[in-house]
């Protein structure tokens, strides 16, 4: 099929994989990547600006290990879009498509980035090609990512919908999922097993037509070769990394979730999100949803543990000769508003000392394989409210991860109807292509 086939008239692609950071609830870029400090102090915030390894840049005191690692990044600061609804605006950076009706179906939803790879045939081996990390928290804390849009396969069909990782790696029982054979169950008797699911599955031939028992079918299979596939299991065996390596990431739910995407894509697996955990705290803000306490919690719950994780994978994937053949994404859906205190239509309302939901601005950033380091592509104007120059939507953000992954952004696949359809519309962002 055409529209499967790698970008024509571009480079040979840089990246073999992509490790997505999204980070859940809509940072406040004015008091992490793109500061202000000239502004009013109801704008600018409580926090200062610390100089990076790039001269002229700046970005959050609370970001020194990133600062240290910025010649890496390329920092887009134009980020816009309309969306201010945090479960429907998370499927534009995730898709690359807006959200085609607020309050449907997830099925209904474009497929995520993560899913169209996988319906190119991306990754090779047992492991699944895509894998979406979603730690649950222990004491039953709000989780509004699952009903977040664009995480999934959408309307490509549930066997293309990521494997859900939903374990604290952080933890000393973290395990994913029962990948070893029953004592009792010998090898020889697991074949038989699978052949009887094989003799019962050509007895409904007539269910073989329905997507989910399709997907079933899919998830069996790939179950049962990783069940006779030792190295595939051990990429999901975080007890195999030195303590000191675990260490640097964090030993926190993110940490160890960012460096679960190292070994994944180190094993083979092309695209992994990592979704930012809830810490369970429900005292605090959720996420980066710093509707209150914005400063507090930037300053001791999210700052320093992006900071360490993102800059250990920079590190880690450096140092194993990786960087150059992974991408990174760093985002969250949306920003937040300018003035502290400020709210908006259709948002949450904010506190004294906190943001509201902001999507006509907000700053992604980039690394590794494609992508030029320390640059700066386009500008907030003076209260880090609108784009002043170079507004970049999630469509090109998407077109870029689609250019460095070696597809094309404009392929053409058919949905169940048999209809072509477009996955994205966005332009490369050439500026910052390596």
């Amino acid at each position: 099929m055409a529209a499967e086939a790698l970008t024509e008239g571009t480079d040979r692609p840089r990246a073999k994989a992509c490790i997505f950071l999204f980070m859940w609830g809509g940072p406040a870029h004015q008091d992490t990547w793109d500061m202000k400090p000239l502004a009013p102090s109801e704008y600018r915030g409580e926090f200062q600006p610390i100089q990076t390894r790039v001269p002229g840049l700046q970005i959050c005191e609370h970001l020194p290990k990133l600062a240290a690692r910025a010649d890496k990044l390329a920092i887009i600061r134009s980020m816009t879009h309309d969306d201010v609804d945090h479960t429907s605006a998370t499927h534009y950076p995730l898709t690359g498509r807006a959200t085609p009706r607020r309050g449907g179906a997830l099925a209904e939803d474009w497929p995520s980035i993560g899913s169209v790879i996988s319906r190119l045939g991306r990754g090779t081996g047992p492991l699944p090609p895509f894998v979406s990390m979603m730690p649950v928290v222990p004491n039953g804390a709000p989780r509004f990512v699952e009903s977040s849009h664009g995480q999934g396969a959408g309307w490509l069909g549930p066997t293309l919908d990521p494997m859900r990782i939903d374990g604290d790696g952080s933890k000393p029982d973290y395990k994913v999922g029962d990948f070893d054979l029953l004592a009792e169950v010998p090898q020889s008797r697991s074949h038989r097993r699978r052949e009887l699911l094989e003799s019962m599955d050509q007895r409904r031939q007539r269910l073989q037509q329905d997507l989910h028992v399709q997907a079933t079918r899919s998830h069996y299979e790939r179950a049962f070769s990783l069940l006779s596939s030792r190295g595939a299991v051990d990429a999901f065996d975080l007890s195999r990394e030195p303590v000191a390596l675990r260490e640097r990431y964090g030993l926190n739910p993110h940490g160890q979730s960012v460096l679960q995407a190292r070994r994944l894509v180190e094993a083979g697996v092309p695209f992994v999100t990592v979704f930012w955990p809830n810490d369970g705290l429900t005292n605090v803000s959720v996420y980066w949803d710093t509707h209150n306490r914005n400063f507090i919690d930037l300053k001791t719950r999210l700052c320093p543990v992006t900071d360490q994780a993102f800059s250990a994978l920079l590190d880690d994937l450096q140092d194993r000769g990786m960087l150059e053949e992974t991408l990174i994404v760093w985002t969250g859906e949306m920003g937040r508003t300018p003035r502290v205190g400020q709210g908006v239509v259709g948002g949450a309302g904010a506190g004294a000392d906190g943001r509201d939901h902001w999507p006509s601005c907000f700053t992604s950033v980039l690394a590794g394989g494609g992508i030029q380091g320390g640059v700066v592509h386009g500008s907030s104007d003076r209260f880090a409210a609108y784009p002043a120059s170079s507004p970049t939507s999630p469509q090109d953000l998407a077109a870029t991860i689609y250019h460095c992954l070696g597809v094309d952004p404009h392929l053409q696949l058919r949905d169940n109807l048999g209809r072509p359809l477009t996955i994205c519309e966005g332009t490369p962002i050439q500026p910052i292509l390596g």
